[in-house]
């Protein structure tokens, strides 16, 4: 394969950082201890789309457009697949670099949609494509087949989705071409809802329930309305609907634990596993009861933006740990750089990892990045909660509403040597300000927005602007904070 290494990227549906580890030991055991951890990795959007879009983009949402979940939020629309898809670093990979790409799992949400195309579209750069219609399921569901729709039922030995693509992406490492290197990208469904286990994994994790620190239900004071409308404490009925859901997610991790190792026994019975590089990371977090919002994504906190990212492959020493700032931005031109593209023949927001990968000395980082949500509702009513007045949505028991049109913000996120910040503005009548010391406070509990220094203020402000109008090399640009 020209020398040129095999690349591995699995990619989990809304997984916490906190809750990797027990379920999916052989992940930890087979990536994390054989390579290097991401402490500090985040996503530039706490949702599906908008997230995947900036993997497969390398760009913020304000440059690939995809803000939330819908076809009119640009989520696989025509306006993406005819503007952004063609660039996309698959694309590049297997146009330029030439690679055979395999392409497993959930794609985007609104993939398969009649507007878009149907199961008919297979987007440029993937020369296999098994992609999933429209969001997460674990039974009845179609998958496009190379653009021919497969229809699947509820059968556990031949439907389970997660199985599924365990064994087609064996079948593409048993019959793919020895002359071209490879990429593949497997997109579990676990741990997005419905969260239907394995029937073996029914059991597991009985007494587990999800974590209660020091923000878990508690009224979010001196913040952002939607979240101030939170009730405070939780019904019993909420906490055991989030517990459940808390359980039922590890159990549904246990078979992406049991895919992630047979895809590294095969690589290694093949004699590649020392010539791939194997991405582990997730689209976005998740809460559980925190602030007291029973379950969803979509917030501007830790628990929501921050994700794992486990990597090992060639020249990447087993154990460590890594503290700088990454965000999924930088999976594009990590993978391009990997297979010797040149970056500046991109237009990617991002920042290769290769070098922290190598553990090369003086490298200079970024010391922040940009966060950014557009809300998600319409200006109804949402008939299950008639008394929340228009524009809220996605409401869950006791209409705690995790979404409204209006919940649109936009956050640097700094981490330098000397500070851990995060700055947000939203759009909406208030202008709400919220400023988080996670030095001081790391469950974000404290709002200091209005005691921090006022100089400090503007220039976060003044940088939270530049940001959101960057693009490409402006977008890695020196923060505030950035030594020097």
């Amino acid at each position: 394969s020209r020398g040129l290494p095999g690349i591995l990227a699995f990619l989990a549906d809304i997984l916490l950082v906190l809750s990797f580890q027990t379920p999916l030991k052989k992940t930890n055991a087979l990536i994390a201890q054989m390579g290097i951890t991401f402490a500090n990795a985040y996503v530039p959007s706490a949702l599906c789309c908008p997230s995947r879009a900036s993997i497969l983009t390398g760009k913020y949402p304000h440059n690939h457009h995809v803000v939330n979940n819908t076809l009119e939020g640009n989520c696989s629309s025509k306006l993406w697949q005819k503007i952004q898809e063609p660039y996309t670093f698959p694309a590049l990979l297997k146009a330029m670099c030439g690679y055979q790409t395999f392409f497993a799992g959930k794609y985007l949400n609104e993939y398969g949609a009649e507007d878009a195309g149907g199961i008919g579209h297979v987007p440029p750069g993937w020369s296999f494509w098994y992609a999933l219609e429209k969001n997460s399921k674990y039974y009845n569901y179609t998958l496009s087949v190379n653009g021919k729709a497969r229809r699947h039922g509820e059968n556990y030995s031949v439907d389970y989705l997660t199985d599924v693509l365990a064994n087609m992406s064996l079948d593409f490492l048993e019959y793919k071409s020895n002359f071209e290197p490879f990429f593949m990208m497997i997109s579990t469904p676990a741990p997005h809802s419905p969260w239907t286990p394995a029937p073996q994994y029914t059991k597991s994790f009985q007494n587990v329930s999800a974590p209660r620190n020091s923000n878990f239900n508690i009224h979010g004071k001196n913040k952002h309305w939607l979240i101030r409308q939170a009730k405070t404490p939780m019904t019993n009925s909420s906490i055991q609907f989030l517990d459940d859901a808390y359980r039922k997610r590890w159990q549904t991790l246990l078979s992406v634990d049991d895919l992630v190792e047979k895809l590294v026994k095969k690589l290694d019975v093949n004699g590649e596993l020392d010539n791939t590089y194997i991405f582990y990371t997730s689209d976005n977090g998740f809460h559980t009861g925190q602030f007291s919002l029973p379950i969803d994504k979509r917030q501007l906190y830790e628990f929501d933006i921050k994700v794992p990212l486990l990597v090992r492959g060639p020249g990447i020493k087993p154990n460590q740990t890594n503290k700088m700032l990454v965000a999924n931005i930088d999976l594009g031109p990590t993978i391009l750089d990997i297979a010797g593209y040149d970056l500046n023949k991109t237009q990617m927001d991002g920042m290769s990892l290769l070098p922290l990968l190598r553990g090369d000395k003086n490298v200079t980082w970024r010391s922040d990045f940009l966060v950014e949500y557009q809300g998600e509702g319409y200006n109804g009513t949402d008939p299950t909660c008639p008394g929340l007045g228009p524009g809220v949505t996605h409401c869950f028991p006791d209409c705690v509403c995790e979404d409204s049109y209006n919940n649109t913000y936009a956050c640097v996120r700094t981490l330098s040597a000397s500070w851990d910040l995060q700055y947000c503005e939203f759009e909406d009548r208030e202008m709400f300000v919220e400023v988080y010391n996670l030095t001081a406070d790391p469950h974000q509990i404290n709002n200091i927005a209005k005691t921090i220094d006022q100089e400090i203020l503007e220039k976060m402000n003044y940088r939270l602007m530049m940001l959101q109008s960057c693009s490409g090399a402006t977008c890695r640009t020196p923060g505030l904070f950035d030594p020097g």
